[in-house]
């Protein structure tokens, strides 16, 4: 296995780096493009949310591949390599896969344990798959990945260690009050349509909010939201559509603002929150979840308003872990047991991935016995011409367990041993004992991979 991660996240880089790295949709299309072009990487995929940036990839040199995920990353995000160095961080093998798995447990988030993380995993790998940059490596190690972060959520208490950073980002509003105390009855305004605008919506709208405007680009998608939150059976909320034109005045009415698009510049000016906030009674709240920002820093020297946003967030999650005792309650409890999921799980992947790398080697292994005992039945065809089928079937049958019971004890054994810690070596001494042919390995590993990119896409 030649995993690297390239990354940066919130845990390694101020949020104005994070900020101006962020990598919109049709960068990280271009960015795996290129990743693949790349001498190094034979498949890549990118996961890229509002606080990490982390290209991983499948390598055959270690530091030429550091070398080239960095100059792509840079090159992309636009922020330069000898800037955005300091604030890289490098994982290869069994650490990439610990540090994923970490990841979609919630145990590497801004908030621990939050469960927003899966999706974005998910939209990582489909976008692999999507483009074909997704080989078998990935493909396997993110499906586990969403496995695992299942797990940890099934089997622990961890979704009691965090929330969501929706729910974080409302109770940093609220400070000292109950959520849904603070909600109760506000008219809210909701800016962008994609999983965490919606993710916002829905709370709000559990928490208490009288009415949810929903404005976004794409009119459709808004007016699909807003029909989600007052279908019947729901929180009863007051919901309706917005055109992005109309968010002025929308702001106006508004006591709440959540904004999370893919804008790549400012969805609202400090004018146009200033001009909002001017008489009011009550302060006019701001939470933008959005990276790069929506809504101008400004604002937060604006009388009249509060804003949360990613910094802020970063700051208050990084003030909730220092008041917290790691060593004592529930939570660290829950926490450990994660960590545990976490590293059996990397002990089974990275066995799993060992023994399949012999796999090849066996099959071109018995494919040769078979071709070996094909040649010597016809050899013997030739020279006892008087057999009977009766007595040509037997005595093939009788070569073939010979030779099948001679493969069977090294074949499993050396599975076995494969799938140890310094067990890759075993492929490479049964393709040079056999004198096994290496394109006859080649085309069994391009069977399996292919047999595994169709089943992995149709999991997705």
């Amino acid at each position: 296995m030649s995993l690297l991660v390239v990354g940066l996240s919130h845990r390694s880089a101020p949020v104005s780096i994070l900020e101006r790295a962020s990598l919109p949709a049709d960068t990280q299309v271009k960015l795996l493009q290129d990743s693949l072009a790349a001498e190094p990487a034979a498949e890549a995929t990118v996961l890229a949310t509002c606080n990490r940036i982390e290209l991983y990839a499948d390598v055959d040199k270690f530091h030429a591949g550091v070398a080239e995920l960095s100059t792509l990353l840079a090159q992309h995000s636009g922020v330069g390599l000898d800037e955005l160095t300091p604030y890289l961080y490098v994982h290869y093998e069994d650490r990439a896969v610990h540090h994923l798995f970490s990841v979609a447990c919630g145990l590497d988030s801004m908030v621990v344990g939050e469960g927003q993380v899966l999706g974005q995993i998910k939209d990582a790998l489909a976008l692999g798959q999507e483009l074909h940059t997704a080989g078998r490596l990935l493909n396997d190690l993110f499906q586990q990945a969403l496995r695992v972060g299942k797990r940890a959520h099934s089997e622990t208490g961890i979704d009691r260690a965090g929330q969501s950073l929706v729910t974080f980002g409302l109770e940093q509003l609220a400070q000292d009050t109950a959520v849904e105390t603070w909600a109760r009855g506000k008219r809210a305004l909701v800016i962008g349509a994609g999983s965490m605008s919606s993710l916002a919506a829905a709370t709000l709208a559990r928490a208490g909010v009288a009415e949810i405007v929903v404005a976004n680009r794409t009119l459709a998608r808004a007016e699909r939201l807003a029909e989600i939150l007052t279908e019947p059976g729901g929180t009863g909320v007051t919901a309706r559509a917005a055109e992005m034109v109309a968010v002025g005045d929308e702001l106006r009415r508004a006591d709440v603002v959540v904004s999370c698009t893919g804008a790549t510049g400012l969805v609202l000016t400090g004018d146009a929150v200033a001009a909002a906030a001017e008489g009011r009674d009550e302060p006019l709240y701001l939470l933008d979840l959005a990276m790069p920002r929506d809504i101008d820093a400004a604002v937060h020297r604006i009388p009249g308003t509060r804003l949360v946003d990613i910094e802020s967030l970063a700051d208050a999650s990084a003030t909730e872990s220092d008041r917290r005792t790691p060593s004592a309650g529930p939570m660290a409890a829950d926490v450990d047991q994660v960590r545990s999921i976490v590293s059996d799980e990397v002990a089974a992947f990275g066995a799993a991935q060992r023994a399949a790398h012999i796999t090849p080697t066996v099959v071109a292994l018995r494919t040769m016995a078979a071709d070996v005992v094909a040649s010597e039945v016809a050899r013997l065809e030739g020279r006892l011409p008087g057999l009977d089928d009766k007595q040509r079937a037997e005595i093939t049958q009788t070569v073939r367990r010979v030779v099948d019971k001679l493969l069977h004890a090294p074949t499993v054994r050396v599975k076995q041993l494969a799938s140890e810690p310094g067990g890759a070596g075993y492929a490479d001494a049964l393709r040079t004992l056999f004198d096994l042919d290496p394109e006859t390995v080649a085309s069994v590993s391009r069977a399996d991979l292919n047999d595994a990119d169709v089943k992995n896409r149709g999991r997705v």
